[in-house]
């Protein structure tokens, strides 16, 4: 059975959200769409995403690092909300394994997103009923698209390549590979969901802080009468300078 899902490498995921704004740019005109924003503009706004990108320090200073964490749909093997669907809105596909939601079928009741341990549904509060991840369904079969761009928005657009796109069951496949050859591991399997989106993880790069780099010394150039002061006759940054 083919299953097709996502990977993503962890160690050079820069936290850019090309993502982010890509999956709601194609989702939100598409089969799936529209991704309704609240707000957009004013204080607190909030919206409708498939992706998501989750940023977060790990480490005691001065030893830190940052830690970009894209989340979206998993596409679990197992996945606990579509049996909780009393409408059977909630389904997975037995062609590809992609999991997805009948809009008409669904009354936007959220058992699936109560049911779904990585928060990872969403409901569209100007249709009422629940949205995720659709690995870009009308996307990667749409045979009027060149075979290069037959994968999900998020794929195409991320700029250092940290997310892989393909068949999981397949071990040949390049997400099998990446996943065989860097450790690649599954979110949270202690739950037996199965999920068929993979990450790789983060090759961790010990820093050597050395005692002195700490200590804070005063810049000799901002003690008072070291300051570079240019002669009158120099030309000022108005005349060198078109506004």
């Amino acid at each position: 059975m083919t299953q097709l899902a996502l990977v993503i490498d962890l160690n050079v995921c820069v936290g850019c959200h090309a993502c982010v704004t890509s999956c709601k740019e194609w989702n939100t005109a598409g089969e799936a769409g529209p991704l309704s924003d609240q707000n957009a503009y004013g204080k607190d706004p909030t919206g409708t995403f498939f992706n998501r990108v989750q940023t977060f320090e790990v480490g005691a200073y001065p030893d830190t690092q940052t830690v970009h964490f894209p989340k979206s749909c998993l596409h679990c093997e197992d996945p606990p909300c579509v049996p909780v669907c009393p409408t059977g809105a909630s389904y997975k596909r037995a062609e590809d394994g992609i999991v997805l939601v009948d809009y008409d079928k669904c009354i936007g009741c959220k058992y699936c997103a109560w049911a779904c341990p990585y928060g990872a549904r969403e409901l569209d509060e100007s249709q009422k009923v629940m949205k995720k991840c659709t690995l870009c369904v009308d996307r990667i079969y749409d045979a009027a698209l060149p075979e290069r761009d037959r994968k999900p928005a998020c794929v195409l657009a991320c700029p250092t390549s940290a997310r892989l796109f393909g068949d999981i069951h397949d071990p040949a496949s390049e997400v099998s590979i990446a996943i065989r050859e860097h450790g690649g591991y599954d979110l949270m399997p202690e739950w037996g969901t199965h999920p068929a989106n993979h990450y790789l993880p983060r090759r961790r790069t010990e820093s050597k802080v050395r005692e002195e780099d700490l200590q804070r010394f005063d810049n000799p150039l901002k003690v008072d009468g070291l300051l570079p002061k240019p002669a009158t006759s120099e030309p000022s940054l108005d005349d060198v300078t078109s506004w």
